[in-house]
């Protein structure tokens, strides 16, 4: 982990301001005429795996009247570049036909594929969207995929992903925890280790070095105080940090075993972070949030009170310029 350096991070926001971001411009029209010129991290999705609504779900979180629009998709990120007009994806989720809309209405002229996917893991909401890329939608040809050994085999051995490998939809390229992938656009990709249920791969997240800026991907990942690196010292090294923001707090979901889901409660996140100093604090933007999750809702309590505490909240549709 010793290639982290620190530097100062500048924020693109598209729409709204939000505490410790930065509006390069005010004109909307002129700040995304910026960040079309530059390499940069597009926010294509910010909800857990089930996305929200979710599946029979009847709260008053997945009530229609109560879900934004455009709907809040599951995480992933576009790491764009602007000369090759290409972008990279960060997972292949069960909304990847939205989200590469996405890319293409906020970023015209920009290719309707990826030229790269980096998955982090074999939890359905980070690598089933590669089902597109079959022969029953795309029929893409060999979009290259990259992934981590046992995540490789695991899409190699097992149907139906063995089918986009056998007919070519895509082409699997080998990662190795801390070891750099360099893309067109000359930014540097690097997975790592994290610990996390690790059924049928391992996980990793993403250390994302584009030309001025440094970026720390972490979706998914068990508690803080079970990893064998201190999460406070690769902030501090970064410009931004994307982190696992899963659950608010142990009382959220009624009747659930929360040790069975393990992640850090953003109470648990915040009670270790905000010992940091500002600057450090305003790096932190919680992501992969659960549909049950207060901060989904820009209105509730939970929300304000993190951002008023500097941090955060990974928000659909911003770029982070790199």
């Amino acid at each position: 982990m010793r290639y982290f350096l620190s530097a100062i991070s500048i924020l693109l926001v598209l729409g709204c301001g939000q505490k410790g971001a930065e509006n390069i411009h005010s004109s909307p029209s002129e700040s995304l005429s910026r960040a079309d010129q530059a390499v940069s991290l597009l926010i294509l999705g910010v909800a857990q795996d089930g996305g929200r609504p979710h599946i029979d779900c009847k709260a008053e979180c997945c009530l229609t009247q109560n879900l934004p629009t455009p709907s809040q998709n599951v995480v992933s990120l576009a790491l764009t570049d602007p000369l090759q007009r290409q972008y990279v994806l960060f997972e292949a989720t069960p909304d990847i036909t939205a989200q590469l809309r996405m890319v293409t209405g906020i970023l015209p002229g920009y290719s309707g594929l990826p030229s790269a996917v980096f998955l982090t893991h074999a939890h359905i909401g980070h690598y089933t969207g590669l089902m597109y890329f079959g022969k029953e939608a795309k029929g893409a040809d060999a979009v290259p995929v990259y992934a981590m050994p046992r995540m490789s085999a695991f899409l190699k051995n097992n149907g139906p992903w063995s089918q986009l490998t056998s007919e070519e939809n895509i082409s699997l390229l080998p990662l190795a925890a801390d070891s750099v992938v360099t893309v067109r656009s000359g930014a540097r990709i690097t997975p790592f280790l994290v610990p996390h249920r690790d059924e049928y791969s391992e996980t990793v997240g993403y250390h994302i070095e584009g030309p001025n800026k440094k970026a720390l991907f972490i979706p998914d990942i068990n508690k803080w105080d079970v990893w064998d690196v201190d999460i406070t010292t690769l902030i501090n090294d970064v410009d931004m940090a994307f982190l696992d923001g899963s659950f608010y707090d142990e009382i959220e979901l009624p009747g659930r075993n929360m040790e069975d889901i393990p992640h850090p409660f953003i109470v648990e996140s915040m009670a270790l972070f905000d010992v940091l100093p500002a600057e450090q604090r305003n790096k932190i933007h919680f992501i992969h949030m659960n549909h049950t999750n207060p901060l989904l809702d820009s209105t509730s309590i939970q929300y304000r009170e993190v951002i008023n505490k500097g941090y955060g909240i990974a928000r659909q549709g911003q770029q982070f310029i790199l």
